[in-house]
């Protein structure tokens, strides 16, 4: 039998927490979204300002980075190099944003949030991933 590593309830706060503090030092008005390994949603936060769609776009991101085990930047370069019957794959955010959490190579859960440029998005995922040190 194997073991896993899995997120606690603090990690999560702790990443959330980190986020947050991100996007509102840089003025940004975001949804952040934490999920486990199996893109179950496990935190929800959409700041004041944040566009409503936001909401449903932050935790497909987070789900497409944990069930595809790698950045939704990846799959976004993919669509932009041509590779357009990605858009059919069964995973909804395939826009930059969803950052895998991995801890001892073991993706453990994501972050996705949605609100900002692409690019500002993934730095605010990481930035709450960089929390769990």
């Amino acid at each position: 039998m194997q073991s896993k590593m899995v997120l606690g309830a603090e990690d999560v706060k702790k990443i959330a927490a980190a986020a947050e503090a991100e996007a509102r030092r840089n003025h940004w008005a975001v949804t952040i979204a934490i999920v486990d390994d199996g893109g179950h949603l496990l935190w929800l936060q959409r700041l004041d300002g944040a566009a409503p769609a936001s909401a449903h776009i932050g935790p497909e991101k987070a789900r497409t980075a944990a069930l595809g085990r790698r950045e939704t930047r990846l799959y976004e370069d993919m669509i932009n190099q041509g590779r357009t019957s990605f858009l059919s794959a069964p995973l909804q955010g395939l826009l930059e944003g969803g950052v895998p959490i991995v801890v001892d190579g073991q993706v453990i859960g994501a972050v996705g949030v949605s609100g900002v440029k692409s690019a500002e998005d993934a730095q605010i995922a990481k930035a709450g991933i960089a929390a769990l040190g």
